[in-house]
């Protein structure tokens, strides 16, 4: 079938992207789903900064490559072997599929699934299968997704079905933004009841974390960041505290109004210095966590020596350590109840022609979640 989908032919294209337009809206052909495939039809994707980053080129792939990996659909056609899902199923996309096999699936943690991040590095689904091109050209898959599209053909492996009553644009953000914000707070950390949290970075993973620090209970959360709307955004949205990341002494002041430090950090921005202000602002014996994806040569160094003097635990949280088939249905129910007001974080929706503009707004900070409707 023919579709209409958002492609990349070259990273590291500068900004304005409105202008530059580094993602051409193409029609591709799109394989039928084989064995273990699914074919869906593509009704919301959220825009992410791991979208960013591959157009930026921070985060390299594979290219030409039909990007969005924040995406929810309608279940079209199955291929051969699959017959837990029937056409009419809402789907969100699971960014790492996983393979149920490997020694992490087995373990519970499919985030690290190995047949997963090789696909995904591959720009291929989880069997290996490519299965848009335009003419001879073969189009790879972003996170064995590509949701930037009008329809998808994705692995069953990367795919929950729900039945929450949730608007498509909202449920869209479930795959990634809530996922790894939400995830990390409750899965990573496990955050103790009462405790103090900081968050440092205030995108869409990083805001997502700030609701599930307050549904955990957490009794104090610090929200930090560059940008003053974002600032005044996290305080609405229930921030017991607001810091400026710029300031020379954000570390100092942060560490002088807990007594010390936060009892959990959170990193999500991505960079280095916002790494450094969490780790800064860690207490004695407690944990920085961080959800960032920066460029693969980017270092991070701090004393050694406090690891062990103030028993301090430093994680790494992908996907927030989530199993997606059981938490997007846990966090959609939190959400229908109005304990996790996740539909706040939503900006805006935009058409899939305005998708270059849509990443200047998030480039620039100007958007929490963005949502494309093909």
């Amino acid at each position: 079938m023919r579709t209409r989908a958002a492609v990349l032919h070259e990273m590291g294209i500068p900004a304005p992207y409105q202008e530059s337009r580094p993602l051409v809206i193409e029609t591709v052909e799109l394989d039928s789903p084989q064995v273990g495939e699914v074919l869906i039809q593509i009704k919301a994707t959220g825009l992410c900064h791991s979208d960013l980053s591959v157009v930026n080129g921070s985060r390299p792939r594979p290219l030409p490559m039909v990007l969005g990996h924040e995406a929810v659909g309608i279940v079209q056609e199955l291929g051969a072997g699959v017959d837990d899902l029937q056409v009419g199923d809402t789907v969100v996309c699971a960014f790492v599929p996983s393979c149920g096999h490997c020694l992490p699936c087995q373990e519970g943690r499919p985030a690290l699934c190995e047949p997963g991040a090789a696909a995904n590095q591959a720009g291929t689904l989880l069997g290996g299968g490519r299965r848009i091109h335009n003419g001879d050209d073969i189009y790879l898959h972003h996170l064995g997704v590509s949701g930037f599209a009008e329809y998808a053909v994705v692995s069953r492996r990367s795919l929950v079905k729900v039945e929450e009553e949730v608007s498509f644009a909202e449920a869209a953000i479930f795959g990634c933004a809530v996922m790894t914000g939400v995830g990390a707070v409750v899965n990573t950390a496990n955050i103790a009841f009462g405790s103090t949290v900081a968050i440092v970075g205030l995108g869409g993973v990083g805001l997502s974390a700030l609701l599930g620090a307050l549904a955990a209970g957490a009794a104090r959360v610090i929200a930090v960041d560059i940008n003053p709307d974002k600032r005044s955004f996290a305080a609405s949205l229930g921030a017991t505290d607001v810091f400026d990341s710029r300031d020379a002494d954000v570390v100092q002041l942060i560490r002088d109004r807990t007594n010390g430090g936060v009892d959990y950090a959170f990193e999500t921005a991505g960079a280095v210095s916002a790494m450094a202000v969490a780790y800064g602002i860690t207490r004695r014996g407690g944990t920085t966590v961080t959800t960032g994806l920066p460029h693969p040569k980017h270092e991070f160094a701090f004393s050694y020596v406090t690891l062990t003097a103030e028993e301090r635990t430093v994680k790494g949280s992908y996907v927030g350590s989530c199993v997606p088939a059981r938490d997007i249905s846990r966090f959609m129910r939190l959400f229908t109840q109005g304990k996790l007001p996740v539909d706040k974080l939503l900006t805006d929706v935009i058409a899939l022609d305005d998708i270059n503009a849509g990443f200047d707004q998030l480039a620039n900070g100007a958007a929490a979640r963005l949502v494309v409707v093909p």
